[in-house]
């Protein structure tokens, strides 16, 4: 079958540019619209539009659809449809960048196949000009087997929210019986698919259409469009440019091949807009008119270092001269989390940004940038009650006790996968928030936690506060260690936190206006039943500065 340029761009999804394709050759089979839809990437004049059509016949060649825009306000104008074709090579999923939208308007959107209509969307595009306030949801970290995702429900139930931003982590890689996150209540009945960690283009689309066959997940898409980034799990827990703690090239082939793989089926299943070169350099910036921009920083597969790791790097029992070592090549600056390419482009946009008069440059981020040293628990709670703590405890308790305790009489870090284990790079991001006078907010997820941190460079001068969010459904410190607050203990330890819950599930509300940001930690009551309830475990505040950004105020 000859496949000319028209019918390839209808392939890859592009159905919105592409002119009307009729094909004479197209499965007219049963079909259903089993992971519901999704938008994303939303500008002033255009946001993506994206569905997967599941053919009865999985081996079902090339299927035509129809999609269809249409205002919420009903004002006359601005409705729009397309029509295109999809298919195997990229597992009947289609994404569509819908253009030529006014700015700040919402929409609805939905597909058809072969008579059949998808579920219904909203979506809105970005404002441009004077702009009151900007909501936004933001959220990381859902272990399907863990718990059911109760706070993407919530997310969905909103009275508002314009843009849900995902920090990554949305789907795991591991699978079996004894794999991450089976020892939930819930999990017999939310187990992996594939049963197995996932390696192959099948295996990762098959991981994708599980996480979107959950109808909260569905509802939290359907809401509002989505800004989204990986972080490791997409690919494999702790990966960087060269490989990931979980992979085994002897075993599981070559890194490159599995990374591409997993960005391959992440495009054909998310709402991104996929960078002009196909590659992975998914960094991008989106202006909310005359109020915020963010940047959406790419700190994984791109250019990241391989992290450092105690149990090899600084094995026990490490004396001065091996940890004054093990501190020298931590704080080495060629250890990088991103190329100098993306720290030009990022120092570039958040001057633009200052000069254009916007008020807020905040910062998407896989992982927590705050400095969390290892607190000694010794120390924090006194003798009597670490005694009390250490007879409580299970083993793993126990375990990762010790480990802080190590880690704490060193003066290190409590993790190196952060941008603890980077901290020249950090320094220098520092400093290009400085050169611009940014009024710098941070976003974090991967932590499985709540932050509020307050950011100092090197001189101990402030140059951002920090929200970080907890999982979904991941598991925390908190889970793992039940008879004290582990939160606590790393807020009086570490002066930049001034706040961190470490079991709680949820996400994190930012609403920002032209006087302050406002950050809602909210936590959901249980993932372990479908009856749930939300409340706002604590509040924090900042204002926009002369050349940066306030303390945090609780409120």
């Amino acid at each position: 079958m000859r496949i000319d340029r028209r019918r390839a761009l209808a392939l890859l999804g592009f159905g919105a540019a592409a002119t009307p394709v009729v094909a004479r050759d197209a499965y007219s089979g049963a079909v259903t619209f089993n992971h519901g839809v999704a938008s994303g990437d939303p500008l002033a004049d255009r946001v993506i539009l994206w569905t997967r059509v599941t053919p009865a016949d999985p081996a079902a060649g090339d299927i035509a659809y129809r999609w269809t825009l249409n205002p919420i306000d009903r004002r006359a104008g601005g409705a729009k449809s397309g029509q295109g074709l999809t298919g195997p090579a990229r597992d009947w999923t289609i994404k569509v960048d819908a253009t030529g939208l006014d700015a700040g308007r919402a929409y609805t959107f939905e597909f058809e196949a072969n008579g059949v209509k998808s579920p219904m969307g909203r979506t809105r595009t970005l404002p441009s000009g004077p702009t009151k306030d900007v909501v936004l949801a933001v959220a990381s970290c859902s272990l399907y087997p863990n718990g059911y995702f109760n706070a993407y429900d919530a997310i969905a139930k909103l009275p508002r929210v314009d843009v849900v931003l995902h920090l990554g982590d949305y789907i795991y890689e591991y699978g079996g019986e004894r794999s991450y996150g089976m020892n939930s209540a819930v999990a017999a009945e939310r187990p992996h698919d594939p049963a197995h960690e996932i390696l192959s283009l099948a295996d990762y689309r098959r991981r994708h259409a599980q996480y979107k066959s959950d109808p909260h997940l569905q509802a939290a898409h359907a809401r509002a469009p989505w800004i989204v980034v990986w972080d490791d799990h997409e690919t494999a827990n702790d990966s960087f440019m060269d490989g990931a703690q979980n992979h085994s090239a002897e075993t599981e082939g070559a890194w490159v091949d599995r990374k591409a793989r997993a960005v391959k089926v992440y495009y054909e299943w998310m709402p991104i807009r996929e960078p002009a070169d196909g590659g992975a350099a998914i960094h991008r910036s989106f202006q909310f008119g005359d109020l915020a921009s963010l940047f959406m920083l790419e700190t994984r597969i791109t250019a990241r270092v391989k992290q450092l790791n105690y149990e090899s790097d600084l094995p026990e029992p490490g004396g001065p001269t091996e940890v004054a070592a093990f501190k020298v090549k931590l704080a080495d600056p060629s250890r990088r989390m991103m190329s100098p390419a993306q720290e030009a482009w990022l120092g570039a946009g958040l001057k633009d940004s200052v000069k254009a008069g916007r008020v807020w440059q905040v910062i998407g981020n896989e992982v927590v940038m705050g400095r969390l040293m290892a607190p000694s628990l010794k120390k924090e709670l006194g003798e009597a009650k670490f005694a009390e703590v250490l007879a409580k405890e299970t083993d793993n308790g126990r375990t990762r006790i010790a480990r802080l305790e190590r880690l704490a009489s060193l003066d290190l870090p409590y993790g190196l996968d952060m941008w603890d284990g980077y901290p020249a790079a950090r320094e220098r991001l520092y400093g290009l928030v400085k050169d611009a006078q940014a009024h710098t907010i941070v976003l974090a997820g991967d932590s499985h936690a709540f932050w509020a941190n307050e950011l100092h460079d090197a001189d101990g001068q402030r140059r951002a506060v920090e929200f970080g969010t907890t999982g979904i459904t991941s598991p925390g410190g908190g889970d793992a260690i039940k008879s004290f607050s582990v939160g606590e203990v790393f807020a009086s330890a570490n002066p930049e936190v001034i706040y961190s819950e470490q079991a709680a599930k949820g996400f994190v509300l930012l609403t920002l206006t032209r006087d302050e940001a406002k950050a809602e930690m909210m936590a959901v009551s249980t993932i372990v039943s479908k009856a749930y309830e939300t409340r706002v475990l604590k509040t924090f505040r900042a204002k926009p500065e002369a050349g940066g950004v306030s303390t945090l105020v609780e409120t």
